[in-house]
């Protein structure tokens, strides 16, 4: 017993000393961590990014009672729905509704966009038929000809945010275009078929060619595998939600937006609701692509200033800290709905000078790549603060989501054994790896270095990877970074080209061409041409055959590639993205 006493002293002391070496050297790492990150201009201490406390008057989340429960989210998972019945607050849904009304043709039948009669090749022409279009079988572009008919007949279409298709037209209500086909032989309905669906301008159903009735050399193209929505019916549907805009266009007019609550713990800090965000900025892009459609830019131009002025909510204005990562990408996300709405209103020529010059500006302020990389910046110090305070419980269950086996995870993790030291020693490792893409992103030259950051992807899986007590926490701390600078990098080069894209149609309407050179739109279109964030030179462009132009970017391979856009399915699971040109 006197031995077994003894023993168990000694062996109590080891681990006294085991544990007081281990707690000793985890804190010396993590705060020679912290002086080496503080050192290259990261900030460590998260209270020094707590934003001070804004005036009420300037704060948009004041401006109406009903701000804080619609763009901020609820904490400790709370209903929505019951908090708003407690204080009286009316909800808004903009989630994606299929309540307004839609042409289905799985339930209305196909269709009939076009009624095809082939007559002889000496055939007269159109006069035979009053209203009709006339296209010889035999030449060369006769696809051309039957998709623009076609095309005329469907009017414009456009696919918004949420996946709904809407149409300029009523397509219940069209007129069919009628089309005198003269061929000396009688085409098949697979000849016909061909005519109509390589020319014809629409993604949104399929044209099918059918025997009109027992005549011979008598058709009818018909839509199916369509649900459309007119555009008039969706902006009536979604008038319900106008006073809401307003309210909130009101309320940007304050400078700052600032979310009430306590940021002292990373986890537990107020945060702006993402789905609201996304939903607010689908519905007014597919408002502002209603408009276009009806030949409307005014009133779509007032939606897009909305979308984008609404970005201030999720970018903490005007302080801009601390933003997350996931706010940072929902950002980046946005600007894109933004700048597919206007692609759509120059592909259509919808916008006047006066307009152009608008979005001009607007997209002019696009900068995403600063606050991506502010909101990486700030992971260390999250991180960091999220893994000192975290109780024991909640670390348990953060680390038990890794394939260990039971024996490792015993050995490893049972936090009521493990010295403090190894989890600063997780902090450290955790905090260096999201250091690391920082160096990937050169602010002061405008500039996303692909290069850069494939290598530090390989060097945080290669830390991840290995079976260590002391990078444990990486796995479920490291995010993709790779993915959210290739999203950042090609939705800011879509901004950009996006502003060159507005001084191009400027030049042409005062032109009536496209420059030879886009130093021509300098300064009197433009004051500064945007260069290419991926490489930092000119982005290319040239006049093409059909009078058009083509503007792209050499994209996240860093190579020209001849104004290609990849499309192809990939066996190593890469995005397309990473391949082939950004091409406007």
């Amino acid at each position: 017993m006197r031995r077994l006493l003894i023993g168990s002293a000694i062996l109590a002391t080891l681990i006294a000393i085991f544990y007081a070496e281990e707690d000793w050297r985890g804190k010396r790492a993590w705060e020679n961590c912290k002086r080496d990150l503080e050192a290259r201009g990261i900030v460590m201490d998260w209270d020094k990014l707590i934003p001070p406390p804004v005036p009420d008057d300037q704060n948009f989340f004041k401006a109406d009672p009903g701000f804080g429960l619609e763009f901020v989210r609820l904490p400790n998972g709370d209903d929505p729905r019951e908090v708003r019945q407690r204080t009286a607050v009316p909800r808004i849904d903009l989630s994606p509704s299929t309540n307004f009304p839609a042409l289905d043709t799985a339930k209305t039948g196909p269709v009939i966009v076009a009624k095809i009669t082939v007559v002889p090749s000496n055939n007269p022409g159109p006069e035979s038929l009053p209203g009709s279009y006339a296209l010889k079988l035999s030449e060369p572009d006769a696809q051309i000809q039957a998709g623009r008919f076609i095309h005329h007949t469907l009017g414009e279409m456009a696919i918004g945010a949420q996946g709904f298709n809407f149409s300029a037209l009523p397509l219940d209500r069209i007129v069919p275009a009628q089309i005198l086909v003269q061929s000396d032989a009688t085409p098949s309905i697979q000849d016909l078929e061909n005519l109509v669906s390589e020319g014809a301008t629409t993604n949104l159903g399929r044209l099918r060619v059918q025997a009109a009735d027992a005549n011979a050399g008598s058709f009818r193209v018909v839509l199916t595998e369509i649900k459309i929505t007119p555009a008039a019916d969706y902006l009536k549907w979604s008038d319900q939600f106008a006073p809401f805009f307003d309210d909130i266009r009101e309320g940007l007019k304050r400078p700052y937006a600032q979310i009430d609550g306590d940021f002292s713990l990373p986890y537990n800090m107020p945060v702006p609701n993402f789905i609201m965000m996304r939903c607010l900025a689908q519905t007014l892009a597919q408002r502002a692509q209603c408009y276009l459609l009806l030949g409307q830019p005014e009133p779509a131009l007032r939606e897009l200033t909305l979308l984008h002025d609404s970005c201030r909510i999720l970018q903490n204005a005007p302080t801009g800290r601390p933003l997350t990562l996931v706010a940072s990408m929902i950002n980046v996300a946005i600007s894109s709905v933004y700048v597919t709405v206007i692609a759509d209103g120059l592909r259509w020529h919808s916008w006047s000078e006066p307009q152009l010059l608008v979005l001009q500006r607007q997209l002019k302020e696009i900068n995403l790549p600063p606050l991506v990389k502010e909101s990486l910046s700030e992971q260390a110090a999250s991180s960091s603060r999220t893994l000192e305070t975290l109780s024991s419980a909640r670390l348990k269950k953060l680390f038990s989501k890794r394939s260990w086996s039971d024996s490792e995870s015993r050995m490893f993790w049972e936090l009521n054994t493990m010295p403090r030291g190894w989890l600063y020693q997780n902090i450290s490792v955790v905090a260096n790896l999201e250091a690391k893409p920082l160096a990937a992103f050169d602010i002061t030259n405008q500039l996303v270095l692909p290069r850069k950051f494939e290598q530090m992807t390989r060097e945080i899986e290669g830390a991840v990877a290995r079976n260590s007590p002391w990078n444990i926490a990486a796995s479920e701390f490291i995010p993709n970074f790779t993915k959210a600078a290739l999203t950042t990098a090609k939705n800011q080069t879509s901004a950009n080209e996006a502003q060159i894209a507005c001084a191009l149609e400027r030049y042409h309407l005062a032109h009536g061409e496209y420059p030879e050179t886009l130093d021509a739109l300098v300064p009197r279109f433009i004051d500064q041409l945007p260069h290419d964030i991926i490489g930092g030179q000119p982005l290319h462009y040239h006049r093409s055959d059909d009078g058009k132009f083509v503007l792209y970017s050499i994209g996240w391979n860093e190579t020209d590639d001849g104004g290609r856009v990849d499309t192809a399915h990939h066996a190593d699971g890469h995005d397309n993205r990473e391949y082939g040109d950004w091409v406007w």
